[in-house]
């Protein structure tokens, strides 16, 4: 089945957006956007389109695929005459063709079902290319997981989407007097520590875009690593990277051996 549309994402990325490269550079790391030159991406879940417009000054096309936001993505992207856009599901598509690179930043969490999301990524991968991805850890994030996602789902769900970008901009001005008192404290043990070292590198704006993304996102599936370690399989790809990002996620890449498929 195909997922359903969610038009709170079409909102989210209608009111905000991410204009912070080193963010979806370090969410990619090893990969670098110069590894991309002259390769055929597939980005699925391009959201807004911000990490689209990334990637297309170096590849030689992108195909960005989205359920919900297309409108806006292409917009965003008009300069770039490489970019093709896809509205489809991620999880069911079928482009007929394989890419050199299968990107998916901070999406496949949030879809119906991740396992069957990646193994539709993987089957659009070229031998020999590459699958990177960036999702919400299991590991790092019980706040999230048992307060947050809770108060979400019994309250917010109520909420104009312009109620919401209020309240998140309220929390995330709350937050600033502890992460510039407490949290400049050596003092790793403290939850969101690492987290909060990323939270001072950025705009105000910014911060306000990942509360919101935590307050409106119609669902989540937190991702440990042995999950990932399984899409990950020695079976079906070389040269495997997983490393947990902030204590709060993680990213992953890997080549697809030339034998898979």
């Amino acid at each position: 089945m195909t997922q359903d549309k969610q038009s709170e994402w079409y909102d989210q990325w209608s009111m905000l957006s991410d204009e912070e490269q080193f963010l979806f550079e370090d969410w990619i790391a090893p990969n670098t956007l110069e590894s991309f030159r002259d390769l055929d991406i597939l980005e699925c879940g391009c959201g807004g389109g911000q990490h689209t417009a990334f990637m297309a000054p170096f590849a030689k096309s992108v195909t960005a695929v989205d359920l919900n936001t297309i409108p806006i993505a292409r917009q965003r992207c008009a300069e770039y005459d490489n970019v093709a856009f896809l509205e489809a599901d991620i999880a069911t598509m079928d482009i007929k063709r394989s890419f050199d690179v299968v990107i998916s930043i901070g999406v496949v969490h949030h879809t119906d079902d991740p396992d069957r999301t990646i193994a539709n990524l993987t089957r659009h991968v070229k031998p020999g290319g590459r699958l990177i991805v960036w999702v919400y850890s299991e590991e790092g994030n019980f706040l999230v997981r048992n307060v947050v996602e809770p108060i979400r789902r019994t309250f917010l769900t109520k909420l104009s989407r312009a109620a919401l970008l209020t309240l998140s901009k309220a929390v995330t001005a709350s937050l600033y007097p502890v992460v510039y008192s407490i949290y400049l404290l050596p003092l790793p043990f403290l939850p969101y520590y690492q987290y909060f070292g990323a939270f001072r590198r950025l705009s105000f704006g910014r911060n306000v875009v990942n509360v919101f993304d935590k307050l409106n996102a119609p669902q989540t599936e937190f991702i440990n690593r042995a999950r990932i370690e399984g899409w990950f399989g020695e079976s079906r790809f070389d040269r495997v990277e997983i490393a947990p990002y902030r204590g709060v996620s993680y990213r992953a890449s890997g080549v697809l051996r030339e034998s898979w498929g």
